[in-house]
């Protein structure tokens, strides 16, 4: 297990609280055993005990009292720092009263263990927003902090922003990579584990892209830079990750518009329970005692700091499996997301060709062997993955005639190889035997005899066909838009599982087709677009939750989407959805827990069954019960 580090501002803050704790119960303790207020005698005996609590009262509590003085000159008056300041202030003064005026001393234990207690809670909720922030802060590690920037044949280190594209720059090992570019020179692997959250270094080498935020491992890479700064994909998730704690969510509004008005409601009713029974028993310390519980308990803290805590932690969570969340409010829609709609090429497929299956099977290395002949030439994705599937170097001194439409004709001595489709067979009168798989038809004739085919399809990512059944499983719609033929459609619509699919769809399409989808879902039916973000972008900004595939070193994703599955993995939806689901339950458990708990004890204390010890356990035990329970949302999925 990882130990987790504590901050400097929570480890001094826990030993102050671990100092007051000990000065409190030993005073606490003196004080049930030989009452304080009996060592001297006379009128001034209260001052004893009463100094002894101070020095523990202003020890736990100068902060809380600073921060309410400031709020108030500020204008912001209705606060739980102003309720805890006259909630304490209040049983210090009606402690010092009853000893004026001879009574039993009650007051300054309640008043410093108040104080105590909610610093407690205080350095919980700390605790908890720091193990929430820690997976978020990983990200923010990835912002690069200098540029090696070749200019006149010398390497200059400047600030990112700095540097133009074109521009050349070098990065050593161990350096992050500071802007998106292309390496002109060198080999090397990079970390992207900040970015996507996988472990497996990604190898680069002339001509790859590298994206800013990974770290150079192995070798010195000399890059050109295509993208400033701004533009450049760390800068546009750090601006994802800072804006996230900004879109908040139906529950914290609500608990952001309780807290306004219910702080002000408590504070008056407090008054008119100490005021008018008072007036009427003229039992004022009594009464007074009861509205000062009843100020404490009524704290909303429970709510106020538990309810962002759970969306804070749901979203590092996110973070830590390479999901980005832009927001509370997209992670409390997601819960309720019951309609999955998908674009087909880079979202369930690959995006890139290959061959599925060679015929007839018993003349696969001829077949393949003559198309790669033919084909190793051409830049055509087809062709590509034909070469790809042969592996080995093809034959030389063909003379390759490309025939618009058909194929390609290949003619060394006497030899000629036609490799196409269909029109080519029958405009060479040779007798084919037709594919009847899905996918592109690639017929091989040497010398006028057919040799046999190639299907070449689309592949469907491996972990497709899972994360289908699993939504499917949730009871979740799982829709596919592509703009591929209803053969291929019907293919792996069948092939994934999907319950249904629309083919031969433009890009202008996938929006009205989004549109209908709306149009005819209830008022609790949340539709999810999952597509690659470049294309698709209109479809992720119209539906209710976009989600972008493949958001590493690409902006569309990142500025159109919702949700960024940075691991270009599509189990990140099941696994967003348990996390949504997980924080959504506790948030509820918390809300529901701290509202019957503080109607109850509030009761208690108007009607003078429950004590200020109680009511310290409805403020803060409530508050650090809702914030451990508001962690747990931070564990293993």
């Amino acid at each position: 297990m990882k130990r987790f580090s504590l901050s400097r501002k929570d480890r001094r803050n826990l030993i102050r609280i671990i100092i007051a704790l000990v000065l409190f119960f030993a005073i606490f303790i003196t004080d049930k055993c030989i009452t304080l207020a009996s060592v001297f005698s006379g009128p001034w005996a209260w001052v004893f005990p009463f100094c002894l609590y101070l020095v523990v009262y202003l020890i736990i509590g100068y902060d809380v009292l600073w921060r309410a003085i400031r709020n108030i000159c500020h204008g912001q008056v209705f606060d739980e720092n102003f309720l805890m300041c006259i909630a304490t202030l209040g049983a210090f003064a009606l402690a010092i009263y009853r000893g004026v005026t001879g009574l039993e001393i009650e007051g300054f234990d309640e008043a410093c263990a108040v104080l105590l207690f909610y610093q407690v809670g205080e350095w919980f909720q700390s605790f908890a927003t720091g193990r929430s922030r820690k997976s978020i802060a990983k990200l923010m590690d990835i912002r690069p902090d200098y540029a090696n920037v070749l200019r006149n044949g010398e390497a200059g280190r400047v600030d990112p922003s700095e540097v133009e594209v074109g521009e050349l720059i070098l990065i050593n090992p161990g350096e992050k990579v500071p802007l998106d570019g292309v390496v002109e020179k060198g080999a090397s692997t990079l970390d992207t584990k900040a970015l996507t959250g996988e472990s497996l270094p990604r190898e680069v080498a002339e001509g790859s892209e590298v994206i800013s935020g990974s770290v150079n491992l192995t070798s010195q890479l000399l890059v050109r830079v295509t993208k400033k700064f701004y533009d450049s994909t760390v800068s546009k998730i750090l601006e994802l990750v800072e804006s996230a704690s900004e879109q908040k969510s139906k529950a914290e509004n609500f608990i952001t518009k309780f807290a306004k008005y219910y702080t002000p409601i408590v504070v008056g009713v407090a008054v008119l329970l100490a005021v008018v029974p008072g007036l009427i028993t003229s039992d004022w310390s009594t009464w007074i005692y009861r509205a000062l519980s009843f100020l404490v308990v009524s704290c909303p803290c429970a709510l106020v700091i538990s309810i962002p805590l759970s969306f804070f932690a749901g979203i590092g969570a996110a973070s830590r499996y390479g999901i980005l969340i832009k927001g509370s409010n997209y992670l409390e829609k997601f819960n309720s997301a019951n309609t999955f709609v998908f674009d087909k090429t880079g979202t369930l497929t690959k995006g890139n060709f290959a061959v599925a299956k060679i015929s007839p099977a018993a003349r696969e290395e001829e077949v393949l062997r003559l198309a790669a002949i033919a084909e190793h030439d051409s830049s055509h994705p087809i062709a590509k993955s034909i070469t790809a599937k042969y592996q080995g170097t093809p034959e030389g001194g063909y003379t390759l005639t490309n025939l618009a439409g058909a194929g390609i004709r290949a003619e060394k001595d006497g030899d000629v190889i036609l490799c196409g489709n269909e029109k080519l067979m029958r405009e060479n009168n040779i007798a084919y035997v037709p594919e009847k798989g899905v996918g592109t038809v690639v017929y091989v004739a040497k010398n006028g005899e057919f040799v046999g085919s190639l299907l070449i399809t689309d592949e469907v990512k491996p972990e497709t066909k899972e994360v289908i059944g699993a939504l499917n499983k949730m009871g979740a719609k799982t829709v596919m838009l592509t703009g591929d033929n209803e053969a291929i459609a019907s293919s792996v619509a069948k092939e994934i599982g999907l319950t249904g699919y629309k083919a031969g769809l433009l890009p202008q399409n996938k929006v009205e087709e989004v549109e209908k989808m709306l149009a005819a879902q209830g008022k609790r039916d949340v539709l999810c677009f999952v597509g690659d973000g470049i294309n698709d972008a209109p479809v992720l900004m119209r539906s209710d939750v976009g989600i972008a595939m493949g958001g590493v070193g690409s902006d569309a994703a990142i500025e159109a989407s919702d949700i960024v599955l940075m691991k270009d993995d599509l189990r990140g939806l099941p696994l967003a959805k348990r996390i949504a689901r997980k924080t959504m339950t506790i948030v509820m458990e918390n809300i529901i827990f701290s509202i019957v708990v503080k109607v109850a004890i509030l009761i208690l204390s108007a009607v003078g069954i429950a004590n200020m010890w109680l009511a310290v356990f409805g403020d803060v035990g409530v508050a650090v019960i809702a914030i451990l329970n508001a962690m747990r949302v931070n564990s293993k999925y």
